[in-house]
């Protein structure tokens, strides 16, 4: 389940990283710095005023200073990069057990001729499970994925597809998330929740786009196995020939362990929605659940510990990426071009004509993440704009709102800074350049349906407001 680590070379994408991290300090040199004057808005949300934007003198930061804004990050980050590492502590003692291997192996033979209906389901599953999550919350799901898809003959591409992709839909489309959407609406003093109605005519088309997409994948890599990017990858993942049946039957410690496994994921899902649990929670439950697998094992103490801590070393890779991926904010910050980018995009944006207007707001909010991959924080940075732009131009505020989760949601997926995408990927042992390989085209056709969908958006003036 693990994966031959080694081989896969996590080192490499750590070596991306940084190299982003110092084209972001180059641009702290050339792209002017400017920033936004932050007020509080009737709602009591601390925005920027779009009236208010000042150029000051450049803040280039130095090379040396890219260590500290690493730390930084790894410090600002290290809730997500418990949860990784604890999931990882957790799934290395489900694998040493067996007791997945032999559900798997049963659950293959079984549907081994469906995964075009697998697919579908799993897909819609996660897509209503991060109409009101973060992607992120799943990423320990990815191991499981993983050896489920390759159980069906698949790739592990397919299995993290099915989360990445499920999830981004629901997250992106939904409109149900309180740190995007809602707060979007909140700043634009729009009602909350409204327009869902439009939003799930929005979630089914990108969930047929998206699952034709990736049922085609799975026909054209079963055909020929060499047609998927991770082939020769997924040759040298340990387990990948395996009898799954060599495992044994399930017994009493099998079976303790599943139920273990499907209590925690159910508690995790449960504490998220209607708890309010945050990383720190999701992070002390896979602590938990590793060390009640070792007692179902008949581990001693020393021997739990022990496992735990291979565990965890076996998702340290990951875990750096996700703490990596925030010091790119943090130079642009200390820069600050961060403004200036929010503020060249509203000023495109001014010069559009109007019936580009919509689609051109999902362009910008997609340059814009690439800056700001905080939802909640691009949320704050932009809105503040485009709404009187809005206003300004004839378009209607909820169409602003809609090109703002499009544009924050769906470019999550393909940047190598964001720390769902990454903490997913590194679980599951996929190179960020494989998945890409695999990505790049779907992508082009979610910012090809997004822009349509916003298109007719503006052409209903999509309300209220």
């Amino acid at each position: 389940m693990e994966g031959n680590r080694k081989k896969f070379k996590m080192p490499h994408a750590l070596v991306i990283m940084v190299i982003i991290i110092f084209i972001a300090t180059v641009m702290t040199w050339v792209v002017p710095a400017g920033k936004y004057v932050r007020v509080e808005n009737a709602q009591g949300v601390k925005v920027v005023d779009p009236n208010q934007f000042q150029w000051l003198e450049r803040s280039a930061v130095g090379i040396q200073m890219i260590p500290y804004y690493i730390i930084q990050s790894l410090k600002s980050k290290s809730n997500l990069m418990y949860v990784t590492m604890f999931a990882g502590a957790a799934f290395h003692m489900i694998a040493l057990s067996g007791a997945l291997q032999v559900a798997v192996g049963a659950a293959s033979r079984k549907f081994r001729n469906k995964a075009h209906l697998f697919i579908p389901v799993m897909t819609t599953l996660f897509a209503v499970i991060c109409s009101t999550q973060a992607v992120n919350h799943f990423i320990a799901f990815a191991p499981i994925m993983v050896v489920i898809a390759m159980a069906f003959g698949l790739d592990s591409i397919t299995g993290v597809a099915i989360i990445l992709l499920g999830g981004a839909i629901g997250f992106s489309t939904a409109g149900l998330n309180i740190n995007t959407a809602v707060l979007a609406q909140k700043i634009c003093e729009v009602p909350l929740y409204s327009g869902l109605g439009f939003r799930a005519v929005c979630f089914v088309v990108f969930l047929v786009v998206t699952n034709l997409y990736l049922v085609r994948y799975v026909k054209t890599i079963t055909k020929n196995p060499a047609a998927s990017p991770m082939y020769e990858l997924d040759l040298q993942r340990e387990g990948k020939d395996a009898d799954l049946s060599a495992f044994g039957r399930m017994d009493w410690r099998k079976t303790g362990v599943l139920v273990s496994l499907v209590g925690s994921l159910v508690l995790l899902m449960y504490g998220n929605i209607r708890l309010g649990w945050d990383l720190e929670e999701d992070a002390a439950l896979f602590l938990v659940l590793a060390v009640v697998i070792g007692f179902l094992l008949a581990m001693n103490p020393s021997k739990i510990a022990s496992e735990i801590v291979n565990g965890c070393k076996s998702m340290l890779g990951a875990a750096l990426l996700i703490g990596l991926a925030g010091a790119i904010a943090g130079v642009m910050s200390a820069g600050n071009i961060t403004d200036t980018i929010v503020y060249g995009a509203g000023q495109l944006l001014s010069h559009m004509p109007r019936f580009l207007l919509g689609p051109a707001m999902f362009i910008a909010n997609i340059l814009v993440n690439m800056v700001i991959v905080s939802g909640s924080g691009q949320a704050t940075a932009v809105m503040p704009i485009m709404a009187p732009l809005a206003d300004l131009l004839g378009l209607t505020r909820q169409t602003a709102v809609l090109a703002f989760t499009f544009g924050d949601g769906f470019c999550n997926y393909v940047l190598p800074h964001s720390s769902a995408l990454m903490g997913i990927i590194g679980a599951a042992n996929v190179p960020y350049d494989r998945w890409m390989r695999f990505m790049w085209k779907l992508f082009l056709i979610w910012v090809i349906t997004g822009c349509a969908l916003l298109a007719v958006a503006q052409m209903i003036h999509l309300g209220p407001m």
